[in-house]
C-alpha cells in the first residue's frame, strides 16, 4: 500500500480531473467558448510528453556513463509512453483546433513543430530496430535519444513563439493566464497535469517490469540451453 500510493493519487487526480473539466464553470472567451474545456486534457498531454522524454534522455545518458541493460530499458521504455502522449496531443490538439480554428489541421507553427518532434522521436525507434547488436543498439540510441530531447525543445517552445502563431501565448497571443479571469480553471487544471503525468510514469514502469522480466527469462533460458 505504501509503495501504491502515487498510484490512488493518480486516479483520484484523473477523476477529479474528468468531472471537474466537463462539469465545472469555464469562462465564456470569444471563439473559444466551451471549447476551452480542451485545456484540461490536450496541455497535460504535452506537459506529461515532456517529462516523459526528459526522463529517457537522463537515462540515455545514465546509460552512457554506466552501461546496462537497465538503463537501456528505463530510457527506451519512458520514450516509447512519452510518444503515445505525443500523439494524443495531437489528436486532443486536432479536435480542439477543428471548433476554434475551423480545420483540424491548420499549418500552426507549434503543430507543425510538434509533429516534426514526434517524426524525430519516430525516428528513433527506427534506429533501435535497424542494429541487431544489442549493445550497440542501445549506445547509438541513447546518443540518438539525447538529440532528439534536444530538437524537441526548440521545435515545441522556442520557434512557435518567434513566429505568428495561433496557439496562447506564442507569435504575440497572449497566454490563458492573462485573459483568463476565472482562476477556478487552476484548480483543474494543475491537478490535470500531475495526474496525467503520474499515469503516464505508471504506465512506464509496467512496460519496464516487463520488459525486465522478460530480460531475465531469456537469462535462464539461456542458461537451461548451456
Amino acid at each position: 500500500m505504501k509503495s501504491s500510493w502515487w498510484k490512488i493519487v493518480s486516479i483520484t487526480l484523473l477523476i477529479y480531473t474528468i468531472i471537474g473539466g466537463l462539469l465545472f464553470d469555464v469562462p465564456r472567451l470569444n471563439i473559444v467558448n466551451e471549447t476551452i474545456r480542451g485545456l484540461y486534457f490536450h496541455v497535460p498531454m504535452w506537459f506529461s510528453m515532456v517529462v516523459l522524454f526528459l526522463t529517457s534522455m537522463v537515462y540515455a545518458i545514465r546509460y552512457l556513463r554506466h552501461p546496462s541493460f537497465r538503463n537501456d530499458a528505463y530510457s527506451v521504455e519512458f520514450a516509447n509512453v512519452g510518444l503515445v502522449f505525443g500523439i494524443l496531443g495531437i489528436i486532443t490538439g486536432m479536435i480542439w483546433a477543428n471548433y476554434t480554428w475551423g480545420s483540424p489541421w491548420h499549418g500552426d507553427p507549434k503543430q507543425n513543430g510538434a509533429a516534426i518532434a514526434l517524426l524525430v522521436y519516430l525516428a528513433y525507434f527506427i534506429l533501435r530496430g535497424s542494429v541487431n547488436s544489442e549493445e550497440q543498439r542501445a549506445r547509438l540510441s541513447a546518443v540518438y535519444n539525447i538529440f532528439a530531447f534536444t530538437a524537441m525543445i526548440p521545435l515545441i517552445f522556442i520557434i512557435p513563439r518567434m513566429t505568428s502563431s495561433m496557439h496562447p501565448g506564442n507569435g504575440g497571443n497572449p497566454g490563458f493566464n492573462m485573459y483568463d479571469l476565472d482562476s477556478k480553471m487552476r484548480m483543474v487544471f494543475y491537478p490535470a497535469v500531475a495526474g496525467w503525468i503520474l499515469l503516464g510514469v505508471w504506465i512506464t514502469s509496467l512496460r519496464i517490469r516487463m520488459k525486465l522480466l522478460e530480460e531475465r527469462i531469456n537469462e535462464k533460458e539461456d542458461e537451461k540451453n548451456r
